[in-house]
């Protein structure tokens, strides 16, 4: 990925609270079939391994499963806030009229070599933590056990876990920091004008850009 080094952001912390917080990542691989990309939930275990460990499951009748059995590496790309900026937000556009628009965005890659796993005990756990996680906070989270259990054996059934130990990963936190104060304050309040989905965008160029929002 390209990153200069303004955009940069190495902190594995940080990189894995993207994941934890955008986990449906775009799982990437090149096999005799050519590219193949599918987006994918996966879960993080942090702890596992040195860089994280992802877990995810795949449709058997996926024909990506194939090229994963044959893979040395695979690339997930996952995608956090983003959103377009236009000149108008820069304070620059009224001294000289010297600016274009861009785009911000918060993406992290993660590579390694995945591994199949058919252990259906292996699979009710990961099953349990991916639904754990994403119902975590509502009224009435709902269980995997609140489905029949014959059901869900049946489902499970459709299914192949993998897991990918990250031998690399990368992330890039482009957010206006290249842009002088008063720009970046521009891009702040032009985001928040936007509505409350653009207030991750908002919150990290003022984050990154030193911007104390009143």
């Amino acid at each position: 990925m390209y990153q200069p080094p303004n955009f940069r952001e190495d902190r594995l912390e940080v990189q894995h609270r993207l994941i934890q917080s955008h986990p449906l990542g775009l799982l990437v691989t090149a096999g005799a079939g050519g590219l193949m990309a599918n987006p994918i939930p996966f879960f993080l275990a942090p702890s596992v391994s040195p860089q994280g460990t992802l877990q995810a499951h795949l449709a058997r009748a996926n024909p990506q499963l194939q090229e994963l059995a044959a893979a040395s590496e695979c690339l997930i790309v996952f995608q956090g806030p983003q959103g377009y900026v236009t000149p108008s937000w820069y304070e620059t556009k009224q001294q000289t009229g010297k600016v274009v628009p861009t785009w911000n965005y918060a993406t992290v890659h993660a590579w390694g070599r995945p591994r199949w796993i058919e252990d259906p005990v292996w699979l009710a756990h990961h099953l349990n933590r991916l639904t754990r996680h994403q119902e975590q906070g509502r009224p009435v989270p709902w269980e995997v056990s609140d489905a029949p259990a014959p059901f869900i054996a049946s489902q499970t059934k459709g299914i192949v876990g993998i897991e990918l130990e990250i031998s690399r990963i990368e992330g890039k936190w482009k957010v206006s920091q290249n842009r002088p104060e008063p720009d970046r304050r521009g891009v702040v309040a032009g985001f928040r004008q936007q509505g409350e989905a653009a207030h991750p965008m908002a919150a990290l160029v003022a984050e990154y850009g030193a911007i104390q929002e009143e």
